[in-house]
């Protein structure tokens, strides 16, 4: 354990929820709190998409991909339920049902490529950055960017072809959202196991054994479990979905008025956007825990040591991928959190939508990254299996 780095990271949370239920109330407060356990479990599960998504395109192992999925099924039975039920326990949550188009499918192909050149998608950036990634640290720093870009320029995509926004609570009432969710859900994890066993013969159970709690690290399946906890906790504390992105054009918009970029006549943005507190926005709060949350994790784990030297390729990928994955977030109403995994716990068709595209996009990334060397070319043997 690194003791100095977890004093640090509890006092910084509890600054943040101090200030957020000064700001907001106890729920503010307590959103800062259910974003700390998120970056918990996102850094001792090692919990990203992006690595699943592209062990999937490489490798043809489904174990990362199907740990996501198992969140969307464990979130989804209650979060759909809540949505429709809630308020007879005294839980007033909406679900996000956005529309279907062809610029959040730009938007959310857009986002995937960048995040494989990134090298983390939307969550999965926060708890690097906290974890004490430096490289990643500049990759949020381009999203922000890329967030900020959208605002001055997003306005060309409006009015493209769209199909409408639909709910599966609307279209089949919450069981049969529920069993169509679980269905869909269900035959995606058996066509990675297919696929799986097509090309190795057996399927990949788990990426890691279960360590301590504390320390990590964890199983993906007990991450699955605590961050489907975390969606659930959203709703209940918040309202609403989980959200990641959309704190960013706010955050970026503040740090260039600040040296002196006057951004606000970009699109309109007031000025009480400059005057607000980051710790009123609900997203913002939730992304700081998951920061420090991570952080903490990494000061448990005793693995807290960022590294400064990068090369210019490092540089350069993370500064591209996080500008499109900022562009595009927007664009495509959401990260991989917001988008994809905030859309099909609300029963919204859009979630799905999101993932079709989200993950086409991730594709021709990782094919990206194999054509400029950031990945180890495969060998494939019968015996052996694959070698990097």
């Amino acid at each position: 354990m690194q003791i100095g780095v977890i004093i640090g990271a509890i006092l910084a949370l509890l600054w943040v929820v101090w200030r957020a239920a000064d700001e907001g109330g106890s729920a503010l407060g307590g959103a800062a709190l259910v974003g700390a356990v998120g970056g918990v479990a996102l850094y001792h599960a090692a919990f990203g998409f992006t690595a699943g998504w592209r062990r999937l395109v490489r490798e043809r192992r489904g174990a990362g991909f199907r740990a996501q999925l198992l969140l969307l099924a464990l979130a989804s039975v209650i979060t759909l339920p809540l949505i429709s039920y809630g308020e007879a326990i005294g839980v007033r949550a909406s679900g996000w049902v956005f529309p279907m188009s062809l610029t959040s499918a730009f938007g959310a192909a857009l986002f995937g490529f960048g995040m494989q050149l990134g090298g983390g998608c939307g969550s999965g950036t926060l708890f690097t950055v906290g974890g004490g990634s430096s490289r990643m640290l500049l990759t949020l720093l381009a999203f922000i960017a890329g967030s900020v870009l959208w605002s001055g320029t997003g306005q060309i995509f409006n009015g493209s072809p769209s199909v409408g926004a639909h709910s599966l609570i609307g279209w089949l009432g919450t069981p049969g959202a529920v069993l169509v969710t679980l269905s869909l859900l269900g035959v995606l994890a058996a066509l990675t196991i297919r696929l799986e066993r097509a090309r190795h013969g057996e399927i990949e159970h788990r990426l890691r054994d279960h360590g301590s709690v504390l320390q990590g690290p964890w199983s993906m399946s007990l991450g699955a479990l605590v961050l489907a906890g975390v969606i659930v906790a959203t709703f209940v504390t918040l309202g609403r979905p989980w959200g990641i992105t959309s704190a960013f054009p706010s955050w970026g918009i503040k740090l260039l008025e600040g040296i002196g970029v006057p951004v606000l006549a970009w699109n309109g943005w007031s000025p009480d956007v400059l005057s607000a507190s980051v710790f009123a926005n609900s997203t913002g709060v939730m992304n700081f825990g998951v920061m420090l949350g991570a952080l903490l994790a990494a000061g448990l784990a005793g693995r807290f040591a960022p590294v400064w030297r990068l090369s210019a390729r490092d540089i350069g990928t993370a500064l591209i991928g996080g500008v499109l994955m900022g562009y595009g977030a927007r664009l495509g109403f959401g990260c991989n959190i917001g988008g994809f995994v905030g859309g099909v716990v609300s029963g919204s068709l859009h979630g799905w939508w999101w993932l079709i595209f989200g993950f086409a996009g991730s594709a021709l990334g990782v094919w990206m990254r194999a054509r400029i060397g950031m990945d180890p070319p495969l060998v494939w043997g019968r015996e052996e299996g694959i070698k990097a």
